[in-house]
């Protein structure tokens, strides 16, 4: 009996040659980089330790572009934004014990995010494992053990053939719907040992797709297709699916009027006469959503921020099409679809029936204007002149990424993100310091366009020693640290609750003059001067820091009166 795939498993002479054959002074390191290589990529994050070494060794002697951080958290946010703005496994380097654990927070944003990261590890020498106190520097009884809870899925290598294939099937992991990040620990001596193994070259970790049980769209489509007043919540999933061009096709058959999650801003056109925008923390949104007949949740789990702080309470029917199977019904009883997004809208489009309603966008326009009364009675204006300058100094295509600070939180709501996979926060896990090194994550996979961050004065503190890494590598960031003094944000949720706060208040350094000492240009600007300074740091190629310093506030949420 013939195979049909024994012909491509057969080589050729010259593999057969080059197999018998590999260079010398190879070890298991290379069979990482060669492993990584070979699976598409192309740019590497990380920071070397002291087990690792045969990790980083190995990269003089590959094509790989190796970009360092000062800090593993960072370099796990540089390594989660490259992911999000490629589509790809960005692979991200560590060493043992504290070098990993430092990774932990980034790490919880990406799985958060469904941000592909593939993290490889060194560990102690394969003597040293099995759970005793051996004393070698760096040792943890059981380090994968500390990431199982954290990422989508532990490998584990004892052995240097092992390698190609547990980073193979931690690649295929990272880019199966969700994405997410992967774990992957290889023990000193494994890298460091000479390998008599042949070079790695061709790699098959094709992810698998996630298609919907046909019976199950069939009932969503009748679902919609019937209902009076069917609306849409667009999470973050339509934008790691890249269905947001099926998205729309679908809102307009259905004449579904559509809001986008924090995690989801930009997979709806904002200015779409269906486009609720993005105003779900909002009283008016919510009941609006609630008075649908049918509500379709297209990539998101209806969590904390995407549910109105679970204040959110349906009335109709709600159809929830999600990746992460953990996710269906965890919030809401739905008609669950576990599937990857694009291919359930596409299911939905081509079985629903054309809707028509003249009435939809009225009433999106009705919900907007009383969005726009509650905010502007607020005395609101210096927070909603501040956000239009930085959306008027920002490229329409240009990617922002801001940090967990009063800024983002009012963008979460009120940025035009002018398409999908444009903006992006730390809104997933809500860890600070996301801002700056995930910038320069976006800025290495795409240099040919300037990127934005966003930082309060606390989250910039995170980060600061990326200034070194923007300015070592040239990156095109612009950093715009607003500076209210302290960590604003928990200073108005304390002084609301307890009358005053406490713990919030930072003595911080001259933004300026360190950016300066780092060979970053810096600029000290206002509100009214926010949008020329940020548009000419914009402009400009290679690292900047404008500093604005404001205090600005939130909005309240609720009806007034």
């Amino acid at each position: 009996m013939t195979h049909d795939h024994d012909l491509e498993l057969r080589p050729t002479a010259a593999q057969i040659t080059a197999a018998l054959n590999p260079p010398p002074g190879r070890n298991g390191g290379d069979l990482v980089v060669e492993t990584l290589a070979g699976l598409g990529a192309t740019t590497v994050f990380g920071l070397p330790g002291q087990h690792a070494l045969g990790m980083f060794d190995a990269l003089r002697r590959s094509d790989l572009r190796y970009i360092g951080l000062r800090v593993e958290n960072n370099a796990g946010f540089a390594a989660d934004a490259y992911g999000r703005i490629t589509g790809e496994a960005a692979p991200l380097l560590l060493s043992t014990g504290p070098g990993a654990l430092t990774s932990l927070a980034a790490l919880q944003e990406a799985r958060a995010a469904s941000a592909p990261v593939l993290a490889i590890s060194s560990q102690i020498p394969t003597a040293g494992l099995g759970g005793g106190r051996h004393g070698y520097l760096h040792e943890l009884p059981d380090q994968s053990a500390s990431f199982r809870g954290v990422v989508k899925s532990v490998h584990t290598v004892r052995a240097q053939s092992q390698i190609p294939s547990a980073i193979a099937e931690a690649w295929k992991s990272a880019l199966t719907a969700p994405h997410g990040p992967v774990w992957v620990e290889i023990p000193q001596d494994v890298l460091l040992s000479p390998t008599l193994l042949p070079v790695v070259t061709a790699v098959d970790a094709t992810p698998e797709d996630l298609i919907p049980r046909p019976e199950l769209t069939a009932v969503a489509a009748d679902l919609l297709s019937k209902a009076s007043r069917p609306a849409i919540i667009a999470g973050g999933g339509v934008v790691r699916a890249d269905a947001s061009k099926k998205l729309r096709q679908l809102a307009e058959k259905l004449q579904a009027p559509v809001v986008t999650t924090p995690g989801g801003k930009g997979a709806f056109p904002w200015t779409h006469p269906l486009s609720l925008q993005s105003w779900l923390e909002d009283r008016h949104t919510t009941d609006f959503l609630e008075d649908a007949d049918v509500v379709l949740v297209v990539g998101s789990g209806l969590g904390e921020l995407s549910s109105n702080y679970h204040t959110f309470a349906p009335r109709g029917r709600v159809i929830q099409i999600e990746a992460d199977l953990g996710k269906l019904e965890s919030n809401h009883p739905a008609l669950g679809i576990h599937a990857d997004a694009w291919h359930a809208v596409q299911a939905l489009l081509e079985t629903v029936t054309e809707r028509t309603d003249p009435t939809a966008a009225e009433r999106v326009a009705e919900l907007l204007g009383r969005v726009r009364e509650r905010i502007n009675a607020q005395e609101l204006t210096l927070e909603q002149g501040v956000l239009k300058s930085v959306r008027k100094a920002l490229p329409a295509n240009s990617p922002s990424f801001w940090d967990m600070t009063i800024l983002a939180y009012w963008a979460w709501s009120a940025f035009d993100a002018k398409g999908p996979n444009h903006l992006h926060s730390a809104q997933g896990a809500g860890g600070l310091g996301y801002g700056f090194p995930a910038a320069l994550g976006a800025a290495a996979a795409d240099p040919t366009r300037p990127v934005l961050a966003v930082s309060g004065d606390g989250g910039a503190l995170y980060s600061i020693a990326e200034l070194a890494t923007a300015r070592q590598y040239d990156l095109n960031v612009t950093w715009l640290i607003v500076d209210d003094g302290g960590y604003g944000i928990l200073r108005e949720y304390m002084t609301d609750a307890f009358g005053e706060a406490t713990a919030t208040e930072l003595t911080r350094p001259d933004y300026v003059a360190l950016a300066e000492s780092f060979g970053v240009p810096g600029v000290r600007t206002s509100p009214e001067a926010l949008e020329s300074d940020l548009a000419k740091a914009l402009g400009e190629p290679g690292p900047s820091v404008v500093v604005l310093p404001v205090v600005l506030r939130m909005f309240a949420a609720t009806h007034l009166g």
